[in-house]
């Protein structure tokens, strides 16, 4: 592992055990590039990479702490949102709205490339924080390429958890809005009034072809999107 990484790896365990609250000191560049025995280059790399992806607060003079956690994720990946969670030292759970078997419409139908009103699974799942929901997942489901789907408990694994071992993923695109939620979406957030909120539209695709069709939708008030890129030459480039 790369020295920087090392120490984003430390930061990364001390604020996932608690030991580093929110607003918590962060050991400064010449601590952590004493202890890694690196540059304080490297050091500042690490900070700044931490800091990039919403996980501490540099301020001029005053030093680094860790930033009030707020759920965040990469625009650049997709990961568990049970593991972001828990990265941050909070406790997650999942509440189950649907789980059932309907026709496609024409859209749904078109995302998943197959017929108009063929069989879908269709799930609906709210992931929360500790007490509050940071995300509606709404899920359309390739019932030929998943045919357990139905039959998992995702109040215990969440629905990407289990498509990643079912159908591993090859192929993802993903679309960004900002959207004012429906009275439902306020209902399943737990919103007092609709506030702005972001939402990922994101189809998924396995070597057999597109598994799944995702609406996520996130309180504006309790996530940002975050990442971080690293170029080593002019003729990098990346893709979705």
């Amino acid at each position: 592992m790369a020295k920087f990484s090392q120490i984003k790896q430390f930061i990364y365990q001390k604020i996932e055990s608690g030991d580093w609250p929110e607003n918590h000191p962060v050991s400064s560049e010449n601590a952590l590039a004493n202890q890694f025995a690196v540059s304080r280059m490297t050091a500042r790399r690490a900070l700044q990479e931490l800091a990039d992806e919403g996980l501490v607060i540099r301020t001029q003079g005053s030093g680094t702490f860790v930033a009030p956690i707020k759920s965040q994720t990469s625009f650049m990946a997709i990961r568990n949102i049970a593991d972001e969670v828990r990265s941050r030292g909070h406790r997650y759970r999942a509440k189950v709205h649907t789980l059932r078997e309907e026709t496609a419409n024409a859209h749904v139908a078109a995302a998943l490339n197959i017929e108009t009103g063929a069989a879908v699974f269709h799930s609906v799942v709210s992931h929360y924080e500790d007490e509050l929901p940071v995300q509606v997942e709404e899920r359309f489901v390739n019932p030929q390429l998943v045919p357990d789907y139905l039959r998992q408990d995702f109040s215990k694994v969440t629905p990407h958890e289990y498509l990643c071992v079912v159908s591993p993923l090859t192929e993802a695109s993903h679309q960004i809005e900002a959207v004012l939620p429906s009275p439902t979406l306020c209902h399943w957030l737990i919103l007092d009034k609709p506030e702005p909120c972001l939402r990922i539209i994101r189809r998924t695709w396995s070597s057999e072809g597109v598994v799944t069709f995702a609406t996520l939708t996130h309180p504006g008030s309790r996530f940002q999107l975050g990442g971080h890129l690293t170029f080593n030459g002019l003729s990098n480039t990346t893709k979705e």
